[in-house]
């Protein structure tokens, strides 16, 4: 893992997409997801920035200072006593656990609008995992001291800050149902769903986006595949080269596309919009 701030980089143009009468985007500004800012996504998960009331929220976000990560940049390492919280603006960064001396499970990815180290802010304990950025990220560092006092004159905040925690544990223990209830082949298909549906950029055509078919821009390596539905490498090999020969993805050097929502859905036992 790479140091905890890097130098600023140019920033990068954001994609402009075209509306779909069927599916229209959301009211809210969109960028290309490798940038990706806080919004609505087509999988309902909300950013945190985006459930605060306008006062709140814009308050919120002069809070800390802005820094700049390039991909492979550790914001936070597991095990550390920091307790700052940091504020993503955009980007994409992914939340990794040890298990053991050699092996990292990938517990999560969050995009811009959330936050994390949420808990060593609010002074559960040292950091539980090491978040890393997928693609450049923008962020805010907020000291504890600040975010304490920030709290204090605005009570509703902390508990805005509570009710995420407490979603997250939801979200935590729904997937820890799936799976146990669902076969490897449907919880891959799943992760796969989520993953286009939150961080998935449709296929562009004459005629507008084309939301059936989605380039997932989050690059995840089979490991970490494996370990987001509980499985081996070799077993999700396996699953994502059956999911190939259907020509429902198309995978290649960590990059991801699905070829087919429709079907993908049918293949999670989900219901098809």
């Amino acid at each position: 893992m790479l140091p905890a701030c890097a130098a600023a980089r140019p920033g990068v143009r954001p994609a402009r997409r075209s509306a779909d009468p069927k599916r229209p985007p959301p009211p809210v500004s969109e960028c290309c997801p490798v940038r990706m800012k806080h919004g609505w996504n087509r999988s309902g998960r909300v950013a945190f920035l985006d459930t605060l009331p306008p006062e709140a929220r814009a308050a919120f976000e002069q809070l800390g200072s802005q820094h700049r990560y390039t991909r492979g940049d550790v914001l936070l390492h597991e095990g550390d006593h920091t307790q700052d919280l940091v504020v993503l603006h955009e980007g994409l960064v992914k939340v990794t656990a040890r298990l053991g001396r050699d092996r990292m499970s990938l517990v999560d990815i969050w995009n811009g609008g959330d936050v994390v180290g949420e808990g060593a802010a609010m002074g559960v304990g040292p950091r539980s995992a090491t978040v890393t950025a997928c693609t450049d990220v923008v962020a805010a560092v907020v000291p504890k001291h600040e975010l304490d006092a920030f709290l204090l004159a605005r009570p509703a905040m902390t508990v805005s800050l509570f009710q995420m925690a407490c979603a997250r544990l939801r979200r935590s223990d729904r997937l820890r149902l799936e799976l146990g209830r669902y076969p490897l082949p449907v919880r891959l298909a799943r992760v796969l769903v989520e993953l286009a549906e939150s961080y998935g950029r449709p296929a562009e055509t004459f005629r507008g986006p084309n939301w059936n078919k989605m380039r997932i821009e989050v690059e995840l390596s089979q490991p970490e595949f494996a370990a987001l539905t509980a499985s081996t490498t070799d077993t999700v090999h396996k699953a994502l080269a059956h999911l190939r020969k259907r020509q429902i993805i198309t995978t290649g050097d960590r990059k991801t596309s699905v070829e087919d929502m429709v079907r993908l859905r049918k293949a999670a036992r989900l219901s098809v919009p």
